[in-house]
C-alpha cells in the first residue's frame, strides 16, 4: 500500500540548493522503488529569506514547516550577512525554527566509514568500526537557564552569570528519545553528566536511571563528562548511543564528529515531542564554492536517510540510501573534500548521478 509524505525543503544559502537537488532526486528514486510518494514544498530561510523578506525566518516558512511530515534543511549563512545585527542573521532563523517547532532532541551520528578511515586524525586501530549516536538535549540547560547575563556585583565588579537547570520533565523526554534510539541501534546507552559535583547532573542521573526500568532491553551506563571526553579519543568503539545535556552535548558531538575525519559526511536530526523534525548536514554553506559544482552532497543524502529512519519510520528506504553512499565510495568516487590519490574526482552533480546508478 502506497504511503504519502509532505516534505518542506529549505535549500537556504551557499551550496544548499546544489546539495538539496541531489537529495531530492535520491528521495524520489527510492520512493519509486518502495511505493512511497513525496510531495515537496520549498520555503525560505537564512540569508535567502533575508534578501527577499528582510527576516531570516518568515512566518510563512514556519507555518509551512508545521504542516509537513518532515523538514529537510541544506545550509544557511554566508559572509554577506555576517555584519547584520544578531536578530537579523541567518543563524537566528535556524534557532527560531528549532524553537518554533519545539525541537528539543538533537541527533548527531559519528560513523567512521571504512573507505574514509585514513582521513581520521586518530590511528586506524582506534577508530575502526566506530559508530556513535550522540543524543543532545537542545532547548534547556545552561544555554537557556535563568538568571543569565552580566551584572554589576556588590563589589563594583561586573559578574557574568549563567544558570544550568533542568526539571524532571525535560530530562525524561530527552531520556526517552535516547532509549528509543538505542533500541534501534545496538541496545547500549551511556548517559553523560557531572553528577559528582553538580546537583543538576545528579537529578539528570536519577531520572535517566529511573527511565531505564522501562527499557530492560537497553543496557544503561553512566559516565562523567570529563571521562567521556577522554574515552572518545582513547577507546571510541565502546560507545553506541550517548545521551547528555545541552552544554556537554555541544562539546562531545563535535569531538565525536572529528573521529570520522570529514565533517562533510555527517548528517543530523532535531526532533520534538510531536510534529515534524528537521534534518540537515552538519557542515556549513561553503559560500566560497557555491555554484561551482564542487560541493559534497553525501551528508545531505545521509540526512535524508535519517529523516526516513527516525522521522517517517521507513527504515528500508533509509537502508537503501545509506547503501548507495557506501557503494559509490567503494567505486572510488570522491568530491574534492574527501579526495585521495588514485580515486575518481567528481563534482556535486556527478556524485548525485553515481548515487542514482548505485540505488538502481
Amino acid at each position: 500500500m502506497s504511503q504519502s509524505f509532505r516534505i518542506t525543503l529549505l535549500p537556504g544559502d551557499g551550496i544548499g540548493p546544489e546539495i538539496m537537488a541531489v537529495a531530492v532526486a535520491l528521495l524520489k528514486a527510492v520512493g519509486q522503488r518502495l511505493d512511497l510518494t513525496f510531495s515537496f514544498q520549498e520555503a525560505l530561510i537564512g540569508g535567502a529569506a533575508i534578501d527577499q523578506t528582510g527576516v531570516p525566518l518568515p512566518e510563512d516558512t514556519l507555518t509551512q514547516c508545521r504542516q509537513s511530515d518532515a523538514v529537510l534543511l541544506a545550509a544557511i549563512g554566508g559572509y554577506q550577512w555576517d555584519s547584520l545585527p544578531r536578530p537579523q542573521r541567518p543563524e537566528t532563523g535556524l534557532l527560531a525554527l528549532r524553537s518554533g517547532l519545539g525541537l528539543f532532541a538533537n541527533l548527531r551520528p559519528a560513523r567512521v566509514l571504512p573507505q574514509l578511515i585514513d582521513a581520521s586524525s586518530l590511528k586506524r586501530e582506534v577508530v575502526d568500526g566506530v559508530d556513535i549516536m550522540v543524543v543532545r538535549e537542545l532547548t534547556g540547560g545552561v544555554y537557556f537557564g535563568q538568571p543569565k547575563g552580566i551584572f554589576e556585583a556588590e563589589t563594583g565588579q561586573r559578574r557574568g552569570v549563567n544558570t544550568m537547570a533542568y526539571d524532571e520533565a525535560e530530562v525524561d523526554r530527552i531520556g526517552r528519545v535516547a532509549f528509543e534510539i538505542a533500541r534501534k541501534r545496538r541496545g547500549q546507552l551511556c548517559s553523560v553528566d557531572k553528577a559528582n559535583v553538580l546537583e543538576v547532573s545528579q537529578l539528570w542521573r536519577d531520572r535517566i536511571s529511573a527511565l531505564g526500568a522501562d527499557y530492560p532491553d537497553v543496557t544503561l551506563s553512566h559516565m562523567y563528562v570529563d571521562a567521556a571526553a577522554m574515552q572518545l579519543v582513547r577507546w571510541p568503539q565502546q560507545f553506541d548511543t550517548i545521551v547528555t545535556g545541552n552544554l556537554f552535548g555541544d562539546i562531545l558531538s563535535d569531538e565525536a564528529a572529528m573521529l570520522t575525519g570529514s565533517i562533510g559526511m555527517l548528517p543530523s536530526a532535531s526532533l520534538g515531542a510531536d510534529g515534524p523534525g528537521v534534518y540537515e548536514p552538519v557542515h556549513g554553506s561553503a559560500p566560497d564554492i557555491a555554484g561551482e559544482d564542487k560541493a559534497n552532497p553525501l551528508a545531505q543524502v545521509l540526512s535524508v536517510a535519517m529523516m526516513l529512519r527516525y522521522g517517517l519510520d521507513q527504515p528500508a528506504a533509509a537502508d537503501q540510501l545509506e547503501q548507495a553512499v557506501m557503494t559509490v565510495l567503494d567505486q572510488g568516487y570522491r568530491t574534492a573534500d574527501i579526495m585521495a590519490a588514485g580515486l575518481t574526482a567528481v563534482g556535486c552533480q556527478a556524485m548525485g548521478e553515481a548515487l542514482l546508478r548505485a540505488l538502481a
